[in-house]
C-alpha cells in the first residue's frame, strides 16, 4: 500500500506503520483502539446499557423543549 519513490523508504512515520502492519485493523496508532485477545466479543449487555443510557439522555432533553406534547 505504501508509495516508494526510486527505492527510498516512506517519508512519514504513518506511512510507515501502515507498510509493516501485518493486521491493519490492530495497527497501534489508531485512537481509542483496544487491543483484546483474538475471538474476544463485546457482551452484548453494554450495547443495550448504551442504547438505555442515550434514549434516557434523548427523553430528558427533549422535556426541556417547550411546547411539548
Amino acid at each position: 500500500m505504501s508509495v516508494q519513490v526510486n527505492g527510498s523508504a516512506p517519508q512519514t512515520g504513518a506511512h510507515a506503520v501502515i507498510a509493516d502492519a501485518t493486521d491493519p485493523s490492530r495497527r497501534p496508532d489508531v485512537l481509542f483502539r483496544v487491543r483484546r485477545d483474538e475471538g474476544h466479543q463485546v457482551s452484548a449487555w453494554w450495547m443495550i446499557g448504551a442504547f438505555v443510557a442515550v434514549s434516557g439522555a434523548v427523553i430528558a432533553l427533549l422535556s426541556l423543549v417547550p411546547g411539548g406534547a
